[in-house]
């Protein structure tokens, strides 16, 4: 008698193995969190669209129309988009972890499922959305391709899903840290936004690493998005790709991930009763 296969859809969800069941409660959540995010607004998905063109409008124009100060490379629109865009996923998903565990208490405390997926359904949803948004940042390319303003698109443009595998894998580390520990200090909600200000104008957004002073460019490196955003943008400015900096980055993700594994499993039992 042949073994027929199942088909994962098709199996029983106590049939798939624990890394299966994983990823299916994950993805139902993570599509739970979008649907009612979006459901909820007359925009929906634009807001995806809206908020990261809006901030990337503002910034165009404060630093070529008013100041006009040499700040990233031409066309600059293109040069913001590619960081401010994956910037918004990682200011996102570390921002709504703060309430990771007090948003759905209840429900955290009622289910069996690792808890783990509470925060990491944030950082899959933030995910999703800048991947929604990413046509925006094809269109300029696009745009001032066929205008001839010198966007343009290099093989570095293969890396981009290395620099969305680092940033998944930083983003998550830190969503770890700072979801158990907002359970006891609540202040560390409003410390974390404070922090990630700070972080936007300290990361290369609205300029470059090229464009700090050459005493600071070592230093630079020990921001983990530095070289994240630089693999990014290597596919239309290949200046900006420094392997210094992205192996400085691989080394801090994947150091901020356990940390955050240790954090989360050393708390999760008083995090049970906190909340």
């Amino acid at each position: 008698m042949s073994t027929a296969t199942v088909a994962y859809g098709e199996a029983h969800p106590l049939q798939r193995t624990p890394l299966a069941r994983y990823r299916h409660a994950l993805w139902l959540l993570t599509t739970r969190d979008l649907k009612v995010r979006y459901s909820t607004s007359a925009l929906g998905y634009l807001w995806s669209v809206l908020d990261p063109l809006i901030m990337a409008g503002i910034y165009w124009f404060v630093f070529t129309q008013v100041f006009q100060r040499p700040v990233g490379t031409e066309p600059y629109i293109v040069f913001l988009l590619s960081a401010l865009l994956p910037w918004m996923w990682f200011n996102g998903a570390v921002s709504d972890s703060t309430r990771a565990f007090l948003k759905d208490a209840k429900l955290i405390r009622s289910t069996k499922i690792p808890r783990t997926i509470w925060v990491n359904r944030i950082v899959l949803s933030k995910g999703i959305e800048f991947l929604l948004a990413l046509p925006v940042l094809a269109l300029f390319v696009i745009v001032f391709y066929v205008i001839g303003l010198g966007a343009s698109v290099h093989w570095e443009l293969a890396l981009f899903p290395l620099a969305i595998l680092l940033q998944a894998i930083l983003t998550a580390g830190i969503a770890l840290i700072v979801a158990p520990l907002v359970v006891f200090f609540r202040d560390l909600e409003r410390a974390v936004k404070l922090v990630l200000r700070f972080l936007f104008y300290a990361s290369p957004i609205i300029y470059g690493v090229t464009d700090l002073p050459s005493e600071l460019h070592f230093w630079a490196a020990f921001n983990p998005l530095s070289g994240i955003f630089g693999l990014y943008r290597a596919g239309f400015y290949p200046d900006e790709l420094d392997w210094f900096n992205v192996a400085i980055a691989a080394v801090m993700s994947v150091g901020f991930l356990v940390a955050g594994l240790w954090v989360f499993r050393s708390t999760e039992r008083q995090v049970l009763k906190e909340i």
